[in-house]
């Protein structure tokens, strides 16, 4: 293969890896804004995984399979929003027990159940997909990796254009004077994390019914906590978290495609090249840039 042809692959590869990654980072960023770091992302991908993939088997339909992913995003976007903000539970301790629970429960039933192999269709822009180096990447991918185009852009206007979006940032930087104006802070939050949800709910469908096509145990490994660094990195900026999930997935598909070049390194650093470099963005641009001043801070009427 020619270095050109080589260049397209791994990019093609990095864009796939990249989509899921960015569906949950969307929903992340508008939860982070709003105050709250979700740590659930990665309960909430994984149980939208498996959830896919059983209801595609059940069904014939990976669009069906799709959607009840994103169903199980919300309804544990549901869950984390009531026990946070309702029962005033410490929401990391809230996500803790999500992530560890939807690990063992699916872990648990992908031994106990076999599941028929569905994907959801390529779809091909015409004239798009034949522009040299990025045509395939970007234009010829699973259907649902094209929402991204009209995603990304909704997201951002509904955090800096619309009222219900002013309202959202105000309860991440203030919440106090928020309440004080009659915005109810706590229900903005558990907004956000529907939100949250559903599009974690939809990156990991996508993974499991999009590109994989079957379950794996642990198949997210840690792509929830990536969309944490990536929103990070991005410093809480939609179009940099977006980057930064670009680069992320790169990294991995570049994990995926030295051996095949013939280019040896050692494996167990190839596979945590990815984590350490959400890693040292973390470390780098935390102390960098300001963070939504009420991000983790929960919220109680009369508190200061």
């Amino acid at each position: 293969m020619s270095v050109l042809e080589d260049t397209a692959t791994i990019l093609s590869s990095g864009v796939r890896l990249t989509v899921p990654l960015a569906f949950a980072a969307c929903g992340e960023y508008l939860a982070e804004r709003a105050g709250t770091m979700n740590i659930s992302v990665e309960a909430m991908m994984l149980g939208a995984a498996f959830t896919s993939v059983a209801t595609a088997s059940a069904s014939g339909s990976a669009t069906i399979g799709l959607v009840a992913g994103v169903v199980v995003g919300l309804i544990l976007g549901f869950v984390h929003g009531n026990l946070s903000h309702r029962a005033q539970i410490n929401t990391f301790a809230v996500g803790l027990v999500l992530n560890a629970l939807l690990l063992g429960l699916t872990s648990y039933l992908i031994t106990a159940e076999q599941f028929v192999s569905h994907q959801v269709a390529v779809l091909s822009i015409p004239l798009l997909q034949d522009i040299p180096l990025i045509g395939k990447p970007l234009f010829s991918q699973r259907w649902p990796a094209f929402l991204l185009f009209a995603l990304v852009p909704l997201t951002w206007w509904l955090v800096e254009r619309s009222r219900w979006g002013l309202e959202l940032r105000a309860v991440g930087e203030n919440p106090q004077a928020a309440d004080v104006t009659g915005i109810k802070v706590n229900v903005r939050r558990r907004q956000a994390l529907l939100w949250c949800g559903a599009l974690s709910g939809l990156g990991g469908a996508y993974l499991a019914v999009g590109e994989v096509g079957s379950f794996n145990q642990d198949m997210t490994a840690g792509r929830g906590f990536i969309v944490i660094a990536a929103v990070i990195f991005g410093a809480w900026r939609l179009g940099r978290a977006m980057l930064g999930c670009l680069l992320f997935g790169l990294s991995d598909a570049l994990r995926l495609a030295l051996p095949a070049l013939g280019i040896t390194l050692n494996a167990e650093l190839l596979v945590a090249a990815p984590y350490l470099l959400a890693l040292l963005a973390m470390v780098l641009f935390t102390t960098q840039h300001r963070q939504p001043a009420a991000l983790c801070r929960p919220f109680q009427r009369g508190s200061t």
